[in-house]
């Protein structure tokens, strides 16, 4: 009977001692297990998953922060309070405008209005799917029937943004055996889609046909289908290629051409038909016409013209089209309605001709670097340095005038400017008063 006393305190600390052996064990396993973990880990760098060490933000940042060393205010995403037309409210202040596309003047045209609140009063504010799926309505076929027409070209389709049109439309035809050339001054759209279709890309000089024979001389052999693109009008220069030379290499060479039609609809030849009719070239001699609803067209979306066996690829396998949510009914309409009353009102593409060429010829006259602009719907100013487009473009809006810069590196420093765009509305009155304005501020900057 004594002895069992300490045999059970033998027991019970050995006990202990197992457990805590135990414990040790299994704290060690855990321990050496995690470091194992951590070692196996990879150890990404932060740029790498914060977004606000990305490279694009980054340059967002150094951009704001020149300003802000420079004392200039952000020139962009300024807040237009009504309908932006020849002139526009900025800050409760009405402006003389001349950073949109309202060219023709129609997007608050009241036939334009009462077309887009009657298809959206029929068919609600969006189709609610693709057009393949359930989203096809009647005035989508009515717009595309008319477009088509307008281009002399047995089809058309429409896309529900313009960038996107010439993205999916370029990524979908072309492949990695083709060939894409295009203009150096060739919009972001194009070279997307040249570079979503994996086909080998190549840029001429700008508007040098020459430069594009040469290249096709060379290449062409190489490549199964090869893409030519230029743009009718550029939106940067206000200049236009020579639509006859480039068709002619095109068909030398065996390829297609697609032409951007964006800026050049509505604002070239005598009807407006665009390059073609300010060139004198017949529609079909273009295998791909390319545009935008939301210059002339007052609307939003794109569109792609041509024969019927292109329409029809597009419509049923282009991804951005496929399957994207078809055209609200109110952008179609309001386009439709725009196209009509372009064809009916001729002295609407006359006057913004006009009074488009009354600008270039007045800075011309008052010393001011145009380029090659040839005076319709675009024309630049240029300064050589982004600072002084970016110190020219505030001191304007202070005396009521609103147009905006065009920085390095959209463009070269060398080639920075101010960018005006033409409305048919803005009258000689207002094109003197702001050519003045101008000449004033530069020597005020050139003074200092």
């Amino acid at each position: 009977m004594s002895n069992s006393g300490p045999s059970k305190l033998k027991q019970s600390l050995k006990q202990r001692i197992i457990e805590q052996a135990k414990q040790r064990r299994q704290t060690s396993g855990s321990e050496q297990h995690a470091g194992q973990s951590s070692a196996l880990e990879p150890r990404v760098p932060e740029k790498f998953t914060r977004f606000d060490l990305q490279p694009g933000y980054q340059q967002v940042k150094m951009m704001r922060a020149s300003g802000a060393r420079l004392g200039t205010e952000n020139p962009f995403f300024k807040l237009h309070e009504g309908i932006a037309g020849a002139t526009t409210v900025i800050d409760g202040r009405e402006c003389i405008n001349f950073a949109s596309y309202n060219y023709l003047s129609l997007s608050y045209h009241p036939e334009v209005l009462e077309a887009a609140t009657e298809a959206m009063q029929r068919y609600g504010t969006s189709v609610s799917a693709s057009r393949a799926v359930s989203g096809e309505r009647p005035i989508h076929e009515a717009f595309e029937r008319e477009l088509a027409a307008a281009y002399d070209a047995e089809d058309a389709v429409v896309f529900v943004s313009g960038h996107a049109t010439n993205v999916s439309t370029i990524g979908h035809l072309l492949g990695p055996k083709d060939l894409i050339l295009h203009d150096e001054y060739a919009h972001n759209s194009l070279l997307i889609g040249a570079q979503l279709s994996g086909a080998r890309r190549m840029s001429f000089p700008h508007n040098d046909a020459e430069a594009l024979d040469k290249l096709l001389t060379r290449h062409r052999e190489q490549f199964e289908r090869v893409l030519v693109v230029i743009e009718g009008l550029y939106s940067m220069d206000g200049d236009v290629p020579d639509l006859a030379r480039f068709v002619a290499i095109k068909q030398h060479h065996h390829a297609w051409l697609m032409v951007d039609e964006a800026h050049s609809f509505g604002t070239l030849g005598n009807s407006g038909k665009g390059i073609r009719e300010h060139c004198n070239v017949d529609s079909r001699d273009v295998d791909i016409w390319m545009g935008t609803l939301s210059k002339t067209m007052s609307g939003c979306g794109g569109y792609i013209a041509g024969c019927h066996a292109l329409v029809e690829n597009l419509r049923y396998l282009a991804p951005g089209f496929l399957y994207s949510v078809g055209l609200p009914p109110q952008n179609a309409a309001a386009s439709l309605a725009s196209l009509r009353i372009m064809a009916r009102e001729p002295q609407r593409i006359e006057r913004l001709q006009r009074i488009s060429r009354y600008f270039r010829d007045h800075a011309l006259s008052a010393g001011f670097d145009v380029g090659e602009s040839i005076g319709v719907a675009v024309v630049p100013v240029i300064t050589g340095s982004s600072v002084i487009a970016v110190k020219l473009s505030e001191a304007l809006l202070q005396r009521g005038i609103n147009v905006q810069p065009i920085l390095y590196p959209a463009v070269p420093e060398r080639s920075a400017r101010l960018r005006f765009f033409i409305n048919s509305e803005h009258s000689e009155a207002q094109i003197n008063t702001t050519l003045n304005a101008l000449q004033q501020e530069w020597s005020r900057l050139a003074a200092r």
